[in-house]
């Protein structure tokens, strides 16, 4: 009876190898975004180009807040294929398992000096909603996937001399998710499987820190590191039926959430134009396989195979100062995916995605600027498997599907300037005004 009991938990916990916080959210800047974040090391976001690098603090002279709102508009559909379990196929397909997010994130920066500066980032770095139908074929892996963070980033930046800047801070985290599946009970019609779910939270803390070049006017090269952050995840299992009562309770896990590295180029063609490049290295190999011990039961009951590829992105984009109060901004970025064939689950059934962005900021006066993004994703088709001698195994229950996914991302944000700059700080971009 206990090692039954074992095994039902395991099906429960198996909910999740797909997501924990293996989803990463980009969505840091309106203003970077609609280069396709090329150049946000470099100080292409604005103030909140300190996501990806604090030393850019230092380009922002004054007393300077950015606030950024995003909606991101997931749509992705999962169609059961040839290899599926017979007794499955037939209830169909996951409908748009996409959910609409609303993704806040701002930043602020405080000129102490010439060389010294203060800053503060907010926002959420992993994150994802997904929730296809309660019934469907492939119900026994996923019925809906929560994750939630939110990150604090205090930073301090201090100038060098006229061509080095650097900056550090803490990154304090916070890590929530909830995932619910259905669970197989032996004799029941898989239409009426009961749900069980997996919920779990935790604090960690790690830092970031950062570099700038400038060596002439109008080059800036930039370069930027997030470090993993350590989070003991305290969590609780439920089940529905009170045979199996005795798993409800508490676990524990360890996870580790991906460091970044980001590095960024900014090149002023002429007075009013400026060419950004981007490169971002994400290691989410690190995360590998993540052991579940249940509190209630005192022992391992699982393990989560996670298995993730480091990720890479790769981003060229353009601005051009139509006037002096308006730029417009367009890029493109090429990002391959941590997730591929060999460890794709319906909960997150990601792909390599092309992005294509266009922007544009609007200076209202000396005070306020507004600025207002546009990103379409391009995800490529892909293919999931799961069962018998996959990392995604509940029940010998073969699951094949075929995916089909995008995005769009519309971003909206401003830029405040509450007062003058103790002493003079050169701009390192040139512009016309």
């Amino acid at each position: 009876m206990r090692a039954a009991m074992l095994a039902a938990t395991a099906v429960i916990l198996c909910a999740g190898q797909a997501h924990a916080g293996a989803f990463g959210i980009r969505e840091q800047s309106t203003q970077a975004q609609g280069l396709s974040y090329a150049g946000a090391a470099s100080g292409s976001g604005g103030v909140s180009s300190i996501f990806w690098n604090p030393a850019t603090i230092t380009m922002n002279p004054g007393f300077v807040s950015e606030q950024n709102l995003t909606f991101i508009g997931l749509s992705s559909e999962i169609r059961p294929a040839p290899g599926t379990n017979p007794a499955f196929a037939g209830l169909g397909g996951s409908g748009d398992i996409g959910q609409g997010a609303v993704v806040p994130a701002g930043a602020t920066s405080y000129q102490l000096s010439d060389r010294l500066w203060l800053g503060l980032s907010t926002g959420a770095p992993f994150g994802l909603v997904t929730k296809p139908r309660d019934v469907w074929a492939g119900e026994v892996y996923g019925r809906s996937s929560r994750i939630f963070s939110l990150a604090f980033n205090p930073v301090i930046g201090f100038k060098v001399n006229e061509w080095l800047a650097l900056a550090a801070g803490p990154n304090i985290e916070y890590f929530r998710l909830t995932l619910r599946q259905a669970l197989p009970i032996p004799g029941i019609s898989p239409v009426v499987y009961p749900s069980g779910f997996l919920k779990g939270e935790s604090w960690g803390v790690g830092f970031t820190a950062g570099a700038t070049i400038t060596p002439r006017d109008g080059t800036v090269l930039g370069i930027g590191y997030r470090s993993s952050v350590h989070h003991d995840i305290d969590g609780s299992i439920g089940v529905p039926l009170l045979a199996l009562a005795p798993l409800a309770g508490q676990v524990r896990a360890k996870l580790n959430t991906p460091d970044k590295l980001s590095v960024g180029l900014t090149q002023a063609i002429t007075p009013v134009a400026r060419v950004n490049l981007g490169f971002e290295w994400d290691n989410w190999s690190r995360l590998g396989t993540v052991g579940i011990v249940s509190k209630t039961l005192g022992l391992p009951v699982n393990n989560l195979p996670l298995n993730y590829k480091d990720g890479y992105t790769y981003a060229i984009g353009a601005e051009y100062d139509a006037s002096a109060n308006l730029t417009l901004r367009t890029g493109f970025a090429y990002e391959t995916s941590p997730i591929d064939f060999s460890n794709r689950s319906v909960r997150l059934p990601d792909g390599d995605r092309y992005i294509a962005s266009v922007g544009a900021s609007y200076r209202w006066n000396q005070q306020l600027t507004l600025n207002l993004a546009y990103s379409h994703f391009f995800l490529d088709r892909s293919r999931i498997l799961a069962g018998i001698g996959r990392d995604y195994n509940v029940g010998n229950i073969a699951f094949a599907g075929v995916v089909d996914s995008s995005a769009d991302v519309v971003s909206v944000g401003f830029r405040y300037v509450f007062g003058a700059p103790q002493a003079p700080a050169p701009a390192p971009i040139i512009r016309k005004y």
